[in-house]
């Protein structure tokens, strides 16, 4: 069967209306092409209302972090506007390193440091406010993972820099409670600290460390199906902190910050665009150099709460993002801490 760009088609998995968009080597030839990680182009998800309709506007969390002791401090921000955050609630014990999804209504997070390894998984109800409650378990307690979700599915991939480094990919379904369950493997065992991105179809693992080494290496999966990650490009800055949570739109992602020991903690932004395989291309920069922060974003704006510069701060910034340039002073957290305060959000462009 030939797929043409523009034919429709409607994902019982996700209820979702989608679009095939051809990509630059598509020569109308494929069987099936944009399923799985084929080149010839995927699948796109339209968007009927924008997230502003359907939540009422963006909220966006902070969730745990070092301060410079771990924390379970949970902090929330209206994307949309500018100001400090204010308290939301705690998570169920003071954790790092860990990662996060969002669908429109939960928040999720996963994974981290007690100090020692965890495998919890635990939500809350992003339009209230309140404590974390049990969601389930990660197949193995990991830390400092790569994190990505669109609207049905959470997916939490690599981690260890607290234990022993892994490839594999693990998956949620973020509207019923359960365990995390196999979705397949990395390119290469590493350690993100945050740097997944993803829109509605893709999902993309950007740099990170093999420990001791940074590494470049982007590798993508597409999150409605399970397999094996395939390559994606490359990272135009190596290394990890580049920020928890899902800074993009449906079209575009941007990595804020990080480093690459041993060299400096950055200010640098980059971005790239998720229907086309490549490299990472300049945007601008922080208002300060650091890394392991937290980002939130509403498919307008990219917010990046926290970090380490190289002591812990309170700093939020944020960008547009679909245009190029420096970040502009947000506000503060309520308190200052890294690695990680996970950014959730109810409007991020996996959504």
């Amino acid at each position: 069967m030939t797929i043409k760009p523009g034919a429709f088609r409607f994902n019982s998995d996700s209820m979702k209306l989608e679009i095939f968009r051809g990509s630059a080597n598509y020569e109308g030839t494929a069987s099936m092409a944009g399923i799985g990680t084929l080149a010839a182009g995927q699948w796109e998800e339209i968007q009927a209302t924008s997230p502003e309709v359907q939540t009422g506007g963006t909220r966006g969390l902070f969730c745990g972090g070092i301060s410079p002791g771990i924390v379970d401090i949970i902090d929330y921000i209206n994307v949309a506007s500018t100001g400090d955050a204010i308290d939301f609630g705690n998570l169920s014990a003071p954790r790092g390193a860990t990662a996060s999804v969002s669908s429109r209504t939960r928040g999720i997070v996963g994974g981290g440091l007690t100090p020692s390894v965890s495998d919890i998984i635990e939500f809350v109800t992003i339009a209230s406010t309140g404590d974390m409650v049990d969601f389930g378990n990660l197949e193995t307690g990991n830390d400092h993972m790569f994190s990505a979700c669109n609207s049905t599915r959470g997916i939490f991939a690599g981690g260890g820099d607290g234990g022993p480094l892994t490839n594999k990919i693990q998956y949620i379904t973020m509207a019923s409670n359960g365990d995390a369950k196999d979705f397949g493997d990395l390119i290469q065992a590493r350690w993100g600290a945050g740097n997944g991105r993803s829109n509605s179809t893709r999902a993309v693992f950007s740099a990170g460390s093999t420990s001791p080494t940074e590494v470049d290496t982007m590798d993508f999966i597409t999150i409605s199906t399970q397999g094996n990650a395939a390559d994606f490009g490359d990272n135009a800055f190596v290394g990890y902190g580049k920020g928890s949570g899902n800074a993009a739109n449906s079209t575009r992602a941007v990595l804020m910050g990080g480093t690459a020991n041993p060299a400096p903690v950055t200010d640098h932004i980059t971005y790239f665009q998720f229907a086309t395989l490549g490299s990472t291309t300049d945007f601008g920069s922080l208002t300060d150099e650091r890394r392991g922060g937290g980002v939130v974003s509403n498919c307008t704006r990219a917010v990046y709460g926290g970090g380490r510069t190289p002591g812990e701060t309170n700093i939020i910034d944020y960008i547009q993002i679909m245009t190029g340039g420096d970040a502009v002073d947000f506000g503060d957290l309520t308190d200052p801490r890294s690695f990680t305060p996970a950014g959730c959000s109810n409007g991020h462009g996996g959504l």
